[in-house]
C-alpha cells in the first residue's frame, strides 16, 4: 500500500505505475486532473488486479457521515430522494505551492473539492451513476490568481432517481473556528438528516453534530468517539484478502469520473 504524496496531475502515472510493481495504491484527492489519467486508470487496474483507492475523507473520515450511512443503511429516513452538500473551505492563500494555483495542476474546484461531493451523493443515493445537469465555476474574490476558482456548483440525476446538488469555494472568513463550514443534507421519504460536520457555528458544541428528523421526531447525535472510522481497517483487509468491503473500485472511478466531467462542462459552458 502507498500514499501519494504528488502534486494532483502526477498522482495518475504515479499510480500506475505503483499498480504495475504489484502493490495496491492509496491517494489523496485529486486522484485525476483528466479523463485521460481516468481510462488509464481503470486500464491498468484491469491489467493488474490491483486496487486504486481514494481518500474521500469528507465521508470516510467524519464520523457523523460514518453514522449517518449506518441509519441511511437501516431505513431511518427511508429511500434516500436527494443529497445537498456544501464544502467550503479556507484558503490561506500564502501558505499554498505556486502550482496551487495553476488550473492544469491543481483541476479546477469541481474536480478537487467537489470530488468529495460526488462520493457522498453517490454513497448516500446509492446511485452507481448520474449525469451533470448543471455545473459552473468562477473565480469572484481572488483576482490575483487568474486560473484560479473559488467558486463552483453542480447538480446530479442519479441513474436511480435521486439528485443530488453541492456548492464548494475557497470562501470560508477568518472568524469561523474552522477550516470550513462542510454539511450535509440527505433527504428521505419519511425523513431527513443534516450533518455538522466540523463545526456547529455559535453554540460550543464541537464537531461531529448529525440531526435527524422523521416519524420518531427531532434529535440531536454527537457522534465524536462514537463510531470511528471503520473505513481504513476494511481496506487494510481488502487489500490483504482481495475483497470490496470498504469501497468498491467502480464507485472510486465514478465518483472521479463525474467530478472531470462536471468540471469539464462548467468550463464549457463559460467558453
Amino acid at each position: 500500500m502507498v500514499i501519494a504524496a504528488a502534486v494532483p496531475c502526477e498522482r495518475g502515472p504515479l499510480g500506475r505505475r505503483v499498480l504495475r510493481s504489484g502493490k495496491d495504491y492509496f491517494t489523496d484527492k485529486t486522484p485525476f486532473t483528466t479523463l485521460e489519467q481516468l481510462d488509464q486508470a481503470r486500464r491498468t487496474v484491469n491489467e493488474t488486479g490491483r486496487k486504486y483507492a481514494v481518500y474521500f475523507n469528507e465521508r470516510i473520515h467524519s464520523e457523523c457521515s460514518v453514522h449517518a450511512g449506518h441509519l441511511v443503511s437501516d431505513g431511518a429516513i427511508g429511500r434516500v430522494v436527494q443529497t445537498i452538500g456544501t464544502g467550503p473551505h479556507r484558503l490561506n492563500a500564502k501558505s499554498r505551492p505556486p502550482w496551487f494555483f495553476e488550473r492544469d495542476k491543481s483541476g479546477g474546484i469541481l474536480c478537487d473539492l467537489g470530488s468529495h461531493q460526488v462520493e457522498q451523493f453517490l454513497y448516500f443515493s446509492g446511485a452507481r451513476n448520474a449525469q451533470v445537469k448543471f455545473s459552473a465555476t468562477r473565480n469572484v474574490a481572488h483576482p490575483d490568481f487568474p486560473e484560479w476558482q473559488d467558486f463552483g456548483e453542480c447538480l446530479l440525476s442519479g441513474d436511480n432517481g435521486a439528485s443530488g446538488y453541492f456548492r464548494v469555494d475557497w470562501l470560508t472568513p477568518d472568524g469561523l473556528s474552522a477550516w470550513g463550514d462542510g454539511r450535509l443534507t440527505i433527504l428521505g421519504t419519511s425523513g431527513y438528516i443534516e450533518l455538522r460536520k466540523y463545526v456547529d457555528i455559535a453554540t460550543g458544541h464541537g464537531t461531529d453534530r448529525l440531526y435527524i428528523v422523521n416519524g420518531r421526531g427531532e434529535h440531536v447525535i454527537s457522534c465524536k468517539g462514537r463510531v470511528g472510522f471503520p473505513f481504513f481497517g476494511q481496506l487494510i483487509r481488502d487489500c490483504l484478502e482481495r475483497t470490496e468491503t470498504a469501497m468498491t473500485q467502480e464507485h472510486v472511478f465514478k465518483a472521479a469520473e463525474l467530478s472531470l466531467l462536471a468540471q469539464n462542462a462548467s468550463e464549457t459552458f463559460k467558453k
